[in-house]
Parts: structure tokens; sequence; C-alpha cells
């Protein structure tokens, strides 16, 4: 009966030891490592059975300022073409809400088939959804261009404005002249943007949807501050394009971690 008691003790002991041994390291200032790490991300779908990969085309709205359609093809083929083994193909960019328009039923009377003539907000995007289950469409592209993967999808990029208050830092100087900073609430009007992308990976052998995912990002600036809409449009997709890409091959997230010495 003693014997587990005494270990219990001992280790309770050694613990409070080490305890106090890290207090004092931490009080004498110890030296800090900053070392680097990645962390392996497994693909969301197995792309294996695929050499070629289709960036076709987007169903886009939102801001008039940017072709979002246009630009997010180019920029998924870019991405690809250095960071996918899969072969891109370059093809002409489909204009898919012209595709689906000539898809859709001459019933003028269906309200729930209509199609929005502008795409202005997300609700907008959702009678063009049944485009990327018309799995015949989608085989006859698949074989025209040798069974690739396709990617495909709906992209809105509109622009915002806000007022309100907002909480930042405040740099001030003592008497002494050491350094202070507070934070502070000011009441600011920002202007800015939100992306919203949904990715529809669809297998060109079928035409039948593997995967699809939705994203949002959003930046806001000073109301003073004039940004063009291209340069806001591609800074959100910078944040995006890892997640794009780890749906198709591994990825690493890089990152540091704090070691003491």
């Amino acid at each position: 009966m003693t014997g587990p008691a005494r270990l219990k003790r001992s280790s309770l002991a050694f613990a409070i030891i080490a305890a106090c041994g890290a207090v004092f390291a931490l009080a004498c200032g110890p030296d800090m490592v900053e070392i680097a790490i990645e962390t392996p991300i497994q693909p969301k779908m197995d792309v294996s059975p695929f050499q070629r990969v289709l960036v076709i085309g987007f169903v886009a709205g939102g801001s008039e300022d940017v072709d979002a359609n246009q630009e997010t093809v180019r920029l998924l083929r870019s991405q690809l073409r250095t960071k996918s083994s899969l072969k891109v193909i370059d093809a002409d960019i489909l204009q898919l809400i012209e595709i689906a328009k000539e898809q859709s039923p001459t019933d003028k009377a269906s309200q729930t088939l209509a199609l929005p003539k502008d795409i202005k907000e997300e609700k907008d995007l959702e009678p063009y959804e049944r485009l990327f289950a018309n799995t015949a469409y989608w085989k006859r592209i698949g074989e025209e261009f040798q069974n690739p993967l396709i990617v495909t999808g709906t992209v809105l990029f509109s622009s915002r404005t806000t007022s309100g208050f907002v909480q930042r830092d405040q740099e001030t100087y003592d008497s002494l002249g050491r350094r202070i900073v507070r934070p502070v609430r000011q009441y600011m009007e920002r202007k800015g943007f939100i992306l919203r992308p949904k990715f529809v990976f669809i297998d060109g052998r079928t035409g039948a949807t593997m995967y699809s995912e939705s994203y949002r990002e959003e930046v806001m600036y000073n109301a003073q501050q004039n940004t063009p809409a291209l340069s806001s449009y591609f800074e959100l997709m910078d944040r995006l394009v890892p997640n794009f890409l780890s749906a198709l091959s591994s990825q690493k997230i890089r990152g540091t971690r704090v070691l003491l010495k």
C-alpha cells in the first residue's frame, strides 16, 4: 500500500519542482526559438482518375467593375498550372448565365423557374443551381475534352458600405517618453467588398458532381481610401486559393512554434 502512495508523492514533488523551475526560467527571461513547421492537409476528394482539369466558367454577378467569371477562371487556371499535377486545359471561357437561360424551361408563368436578369445577391444565384445538376450537359462537355475533372460554380463579388464603432490601438507617450498603447473605440464609415464563391467539381466522365464547397471573405477600408475593385478581388482570392487547391491535392500549411532554449 505504501509503494503507490510514495510514488504518487514523488511524482507530485517532481511536478512542483518542475513548475518552480519553469517559473524561475521565465522570470529570468529565457531565450525563445521560433521554429517553422508545416502541417499536411489531405485532399478533400480523389482526383487520381484524372490527368486533366478544365476550369470552364462560373455563374457570376455583383459588382460591374470586375468580370468575376473571366478573372476567376484565369486565376484558378494559373494556380493549377504551378501547384497541381493535373494538366490544365486551355479552352474558351463559357458564359454560363447564357447557357443556363438556354436550358431554362420556356414557361414564363412559372416564377420558380425564372432566372434573375441581374445577379446582385446570393438568392439571385439559387435558380442557377440546377445547371450544375444537369449531368447530361456536363457529360457532353467532358466527352468534348477527353473526360477531365471539370471546375465550375458561382462567384458573387459585391461592394459593401457600413458605419459604426470600431476598436483600434491608439499610441501615446507619457512624460518619461515611454510608449503606451490603449484600445479606443471610434465611429467610422467604411467601405469594401465581399467575395462569395462556390466551387463545384464535376466528373467529366459521368457529368455528376463530385464535391462542392462555398466560401465567404470580406475586406473593409476607411471610407476615404480609394481601393480599386479588382485589387480587392485579388486580395480576397489570395485568401481562398489554398482552400481551393486543398480539394485537389495535399497541401501544407506553414506556421511557427516557439520553443524555449
